[in-house]
């Protein structure tokens, strides 16, 4: 054989063929997947746009302007401006209101966070785990209102709350219906309906965690305090930012729960429990007889704009870049 039958073949020269070689044909036109891609983007996105601009974007760009507006449900609109905000923001119904809200979210939630926190190390390595997370989490899957009344009943004068009390050497329990205490009781009542929901999330988390870790915190002599602060905590830092988010929504928009109970403790209209979103609720339909639907849509572009605040304010806080434990 001689050496030109060894030597290896020379690729053709582009500028003599004029043509690319194939990998880079390849590489400059795209698949027929990618391409077929391409074209069921569009088709595909465009119902779930359609469901996003009528259900969120439209009634929220029409609410935004109704606020703008004084408008009693019939007849023409009132451009007004932003007279309807400086009313509001006027009104010591809103400023409680407001105050009520701010009570819910940082109180109830603190107290909400704790307790699933504690219950959620509890029952980590306790048998029967899964009938605990059970019964936590059937507040859940109540209506609002059947727990509002059943949370009724037990402050009642001769519910269960005030017998425990006698009991106790309580001669004379207090009102807790009454004007005094309604508001402290519905927040116990909050704690209560959402302790389950968050613990039942933070449980799924730790079981993630590989116990290996934790083999390594014993033999390192770390305590159960040093375990959850170094180990557990860290590692589910992710999932406890997400609750934090679904807690600042979820509390802002707290109604019927406070709707109920106060309805059934003959207090509703005292505006003393009221929160924001009860607050727009009585602008709407409890103004009097006569509707005051652009008060209503300013205190609803309110609560929108808190949200909003607090999910970013939310997020810029528990974000981080790495894992560290």
């Amino acid at each position: 054989m001689s050496a030109t039958d060894t030597a290896p073949v020379a690729a053709p020269d582009r500028a003599r063929t004029g043509r690319r070689p194939a990998a880079v044909r390849a590489a400059g036109r795209p698949s027929p997947l990618s391409a077929r891609r391409k074209r069921l983007f569009w088709p595909l996105l465009l119902p779930a746009v359609l469901v996003y601009v009528v259900f969120f974007a439209g009634p929220s760009l029409y609410t935004l302007w109704l606020s703008l507006n004084e408008w009693a449900g019939a007849g023409p609109m009132t451009f007004v401006g932003l007279d309807n905000y400086r009313r509001m923001f006027q009104d010591p119904t809103f400023h409680h209101a407001f105050a009520n809200t701010l009570w819910i979210i940082l109180g109830v939630g603190a107290v909400t966070f704790l307790t699933a926190f504690a219950l959620t190390m509890f029952l980590r390595d306790m048998k029967g785990r899964k009938a605990a997370r059970s019964i936590l989490f059937f507040p859940n899957i109540v209506p609002s209102v059947v727990l509002a009344i059943l949370w009724g009943f037990l402050f009642q004068s001769d519910g269960l709350v005030n017998a425990v009390a006698r009991v106790a050497g309580v001669d004379e329990p207090p009102n807790w219906l009454g004007q005094e205490h309604l508001f402290s009781v519905i927040m116990i009542g909050l704690v209560w309906t959402s302790t389950g929901f968050y613990t039942t999330i933070l449980m799924a988390a730790v079981d993630q965690i590989p116990p290996e870790l934790y083999e390594d915190c014993e033999l390192a002599g770390a305590n159960t305090f040093q375990k959850f602060r170094h180990v557990t905590l860290p590692l589910m830092w992710d999932v406890v930012g997400v609750c934090a988010v679904l807690w600042t929504i979820s509390a802002v928009k707290v109604f019927e729960f406070i709707y109920a109970f106060a309805g059934a403790a003959g207090q509703m209209p005292d505006t003393g429990v009221w929160n924001t979103a009860l607050y727009t609720y009585g602008e709407a339909f409890a103004s009097g007889g006569v509707p005051r639907y652009g008060s209503a849509a300013a205190s609803a572009v309110v609560m929108l704009a808190l949200v909003a605040v607090l999910v970013a304010l939310v997020r810029r806080v528990m974000r981080r870049d790495s894992v560290q434990f």
